[in-house]
């Protein structure tokens, strides 16, 4: 290991950096034991070598040394890491250190941490997921934790018995599909593969015996097929770059057995031959000439040219009948494509180009991690996932959890301490709505909360009391404004007396709002409301209290707009 990480620093942009990020993640991590019993260091190591052979730049490598330091439930001790590696690597490292300790808590959810071992539904499966790009927002994060995951894939077996299947169906339904959507095909295949291995080992154990005669078979196949296929490309006068075959993996080849019956026969990439050529045009031109003389098998020819994966796959498969009978995908790509298809983003990033995400997100475009950007992703006690917009506060949680405790919430607590209600919500927290069933909701809510369920749901059961001093205290305030400003005019006879006295005369004598007379009031034009009629008062700035017909639309855009500015009137 010591040999391994001079060698890496040796190489590296900048070697003295490289070693005082190596020295600073040896101090910092002074000895602690991962929950496999090996030394943080240790890990670390191999994690920073790892992203080194997937060609990362340096400040990704030194992230990587360091992205296990804050792991501690110490908060003190990781503002003061944080710190440390502020003003000795940079803010961009420690944020990207701070973001990979951030990850944990999604995995302290998926591993029962809360309420004992569970299984994960599929609905919180895909929440957790958005939640990683959420968590995550730079793409350095997500390739950290990945390589993070593969070490620890690979020492799987150092871990507690009772670990080892949550962690791998962490990997397999987290990690594999993430690897996935930033195109990585090799580390998908890899963790696929190793997670199998334990999750379902006798189905692991029966397909490796099944397939392994298969393989060697279609190997020896396509051994002596693939010169033969080389001679008729160069005859056909194309550019080849290179044809080879590859194995499919043993999750991939057993999830589709399950789709074919389980008939080997039926899967016709179990090993794939694989046409490499300089350009797309050539990749077309290479299609049509393994038609000329193959047969293809209809229904199994897939232009992922002109329509890519999601994940930015390109390349043309078909199915084709090859001789004695035996049929074999073929897979026409160019040499980038190729490239793209085992490393996915690493493909088009080197230490030594310095791309910066940032300034060239576009070469990244299908990689975006904003697509979660104004959301969050909070956890109930029982390990369920909420997903809010951003700004969410514990009583939009309370409501997107159930109205009824929405319309009963008391307080809040996140991680065991009490919050106040209008506390902003972020990703990771675990959230716990106390209830009290004589708790309505109140007018208050309506200032922080920030989701329309919620809103709606406070609006339908706030109403105003008879007494005005059971109204809230800051519409309580309003009316005595009111009231004084009035009084205040009348009383310095200043010019606008003569209009407040056409305001006098126009508003009924007998109008009482929230329960009290004499307050100042006029009657609204655009409905003339009777005393015949349910009213309501909506409070302006400059013209004290207007009196609505309650069937009034304008009076009911205010409500919607205003809701704490509408007061319960009455003619008696």
């Amino acid at each position: 290991m010591p040999n391994l990480v001079q060698k890496l620093i040796k190489q590296s942009y900048d070697p003295k950096l490289l070693s005082e990020a190596f020295e600073f993640a040896t101090k910092t991590y002074n000895g602690r034991v991962r929950s496999s019993g090996e030394k943080y260091i240790d890990h670390a190591v191999r994690v920073a070598l790892i992203l080194e052979q997937m060609n990362l730049d340096q400040k990704t490598i030194i992230s990587g040394f360091l992205h296990d330091c804050v792991d501690t439930n110490n908060l003190a001790d990781k503002k003061s890491i944080i710190e440390g590696i502020t003003d000795k690597f940079g803010s961009d490292i420690a944020g990207i250190v701070e973001k990979n300790s951030q990850l944990n808590k999604i995995y302290y959810i998926t591993r029962g941490g809360l309420q004992g071992e569970k299984p994960l539904l599929k609905e919180n499966i895909e929440k957790l997921r958005k939640m990683f790009f959420a968590i995550s927002q730079d793409l350095r994060v997500i390739l950290i934790d990945l390589a993070s995951r593969i070490d620890g894939m690979d020492n799987i077996n150092k871990l507690p018995a009772i670990m080892q299947k949550s962690y791998a169906t962490e990997t397999l339904e987290i990690f594999v599909p993430v690897a996935n959507r930033l195109g990585l095909g090799e580390i998908k295949a890899k963790l696929e593969d190793l997670a199998f291995a334990y999750l379902d080992p006798e189905k692991f154990k029966w397909l490796q015996e099944s397939i392994k005669e298969k393989y060697e078979e279609r190997q020896r196949y396509l051994k002596k097929f693939i010169p033969h296929l080389k001679k008729i490309l160069h005859k056909e006068r194309l550019n080849v770059v290179d044809v080879n075959s590859r194995a499919k993996s043993y999750w991939s080849t057993y999830q589709k057995l399950l789709t074919h019956n389980m008939d080997f026969e039926l899967i016709h990439d179990l090993v794939a031959i694989r046409v490499i050529v300089k350009d797309v045009a050539e990749c077309y031109k290479a299609l049509g000439i393994v038609h000329k003389y193959y047969k293809p098998i209809s229904k199994e020819i897939n232009d992922y040219i002109a329509k890519p994966k999601i994940n930015g796959y390109k390349s043309l498969h078909t199915t084709v009948e090859l001789e004695n009978e035996k049929a074999s995908e073929i897979q026409i790509r160019t040499e980038q494509m190729q490239q793209d298809a085992q490393f996915g983003v690493c493909a088009h990033w080197s230490y030594k180009e310095k791309i910066d995400l940032r300034k060239e997100r576009e070469i990244f475009n299908w990689t975006n991690l904003d697509f979660f950007a104004d959301q969050i992703f909070a956890f109930t006690p029982k390990g369920d996932v909420i997903m809010l917009p951003k700004g969410s506060t514990p009583v939009d949680f309370a409501y997107a959890v159930h109205s009824d405790i929405g319309n009963h919430c008391e307080s809040a607590k996140i991680d065991g301490k009490i919050i106040t209600l209008s506390q902003n919500l972020e990703n990771g927290d675990v959230v716990e709505i106390i209830t009290n069933k004589n708790r309505k909701p109140s007018y208050d809510w309506l200032k922080f909360v920030k989701t329309g369920f919620a809103r709606s749901h406070i609006k339908k059961l706030i109403s105003i009391p008879l007494s005005i001093f059971a109204v809230p205290s800051f519409v309580r305030k309003k009316i005595v404004e009111f009231s004084e400003t009035a009084l205040a005019y009348r009383q310095a006879g200043k010019k606008r007396q003569e209009e407040r006295v056409k305001i006098k005369k126009e508003r009924p004598s007998e109008i009482y709002l929230a329960g009290e007379k004499g307050m100042m009031t006029t009657i609204a034009k655009c409905c003339s409301p009777k005393s015949t009629d349910q009213v309501q008062a909506y409070l302006t700035r400059h013209r004290a209290a207007v009196l609505h017909r309650t069937s009034c639309q304008n009076l009911q855009k205010l409500s919607q707009k205003f809701p704490e500015k509408i007061v319960e009137a009455s003619w008696k």
